[in-house]
């Protein structure tokens, strides 16, 4: 009933304040989405705007001034019911430990009206940037302002800190926050290259991020069958991909179809226990007997052997096992794009 309730509010709130937002701020937005936040951050460093104020703010979503969110809300809907209804919401609290804790701060979060009142709160925020004249791209509570030097990054850090924390009562992670170069810094998940076109690439941690995902689905310790594993990384694979299909990250796609392979490999060389399981299993992919049995007999672990075996489980092998590669799938959504952008391909 609460989320039938939010989403009631959210459907009539959201063309109310959303008309007035900032065409800067992309989080959670009718018709706007993090692909379109990063085309925009990169079209400011391709016009020489090649620092940036990474501004983090330390638990957002937890540190919202109820009083502050309220007299924002107050300025357009003046129905009181609907008022404390929304209060209503933010106090409901949480529950921790099997008791309900009352929430002084912050706003309800894996709400349907959740988003809302976060971007009316820093739509103050976006509309003093612009008063200044700034060049920022926001989604969410994650604000990249860029400038044209160290020193004028440093001032709009100062000013923009004592902005929000004066005004907005928020708390700016400091450690976190920094003025630096766009391709060091990360925004939403992805960075840029030193170049003059600003490409567009994977930050590091997203890339620690999808090998971590897919050790835990690869693991040695989890007794699944080949077919459900190979499920279960397809599944997280292509929603990775669609997501993260705006960089260029060819090399990197052709790395991890390699790698991937070779931890199921790795899986399928534990299951085979024993050595005449091994060989048998061997046997039925065409490997000559001598080989079967040098295979079967090495004392070397899975790791190692999933190098070896190689030869014996090519990548035809897994395909026919329904595993998907991404540097393929990647190029069909690249090719889908450009054709839906009107480019014309020659084809050979």
């Amino acid at each position: 009933m609460d989320r039938l309730l939010q989403q009631a509010l959210l459907q009539v709130m959201n063309p109310i304040f959303d008309a007035e937002f900032s065409p800067s701020s992309y989080g959670f937005r009718p018709g706007k989405r993090a692909h379109d936040a990063v085309r925009q951050a990169q079209a400011h460093i391709q016009s020489d705007l090649r620092w940036v104020v990474d501004m983090d703010l330390e638990k957002f979503f937890d540190r919202v001034n109820h009083d502050m969110l309220m007299a924002r809300v107050a300025r357009k809907v003046t129905d009181k019911r609907v008022l404390k209804l929304i209060r209503a919401y933010l106090n409901a609290g949480v529950m921790a430990n099997g008791g309900c804790q009352r929430t002084e701060e912050g706003t309800p979060q894996d709400g349907p009206l959740s988003p809302l009142p976060a971007n009316i709160l820093l739509d103050d925020l976006d509309k003093e940037l612009t008063r200044r004249g700034l060049h920022f791209v926001r989604y969410a509570d994650d604000c990249n302002i860029f400038v044209a030097s160290k020193r004028a990054g440093k001032r709009v850090m100062a000013s923009v800190i004592h902005f929000a924390e004066r005004k907005l009562r928020l708390k700016v992670n400091r450690e976190k926050s920094a003025v630096a170069r766009p391709w060091k810094r990360k925004f939403p998940g992805f960075s840029f290259l030193s170049n003059k076109q600003a490409t567009i690439r994977l930050a590091p941690k997203t890339i620690s991020r999808f090998k971590d995902k897919v050790r835990e689905l690869t693991s040695r310790t989890r007794p699944l069958p080949m077919e459900e594993r190979i499920n279960q990384l397809n599944r997280y694979m292509m929603g990775w991909l669609g997501y993260f299909r705006l960089a260029a990250a060819k090399s990197h796609l052709v790395q991890f179809d390699g790698w991937i392979r070779r931890r199921l490999r790795m899986c399928l060389w534990k299951q085979w226990k024993r050595v005449r399981t091994r060989i048998r299993e061997l046997r039925a992919l065409n490997v000559p007997d001598w080989a079967c049995f040098v295979m079967a007999n090495s004392r070397r672990g899975p790791w190692e052997m999933s190098r070896v075996t190689n030869t014996a489980l090519p990548t035809s092998y897994r395909e026919a096992k329904g595993l998907k590669s991404l540097l393929f799938r990647y190029c069909d959504l690249l090719f889908a794009e450009r054709l839906a952008g009107g480019h014309r391909f020659l084809v050979i």
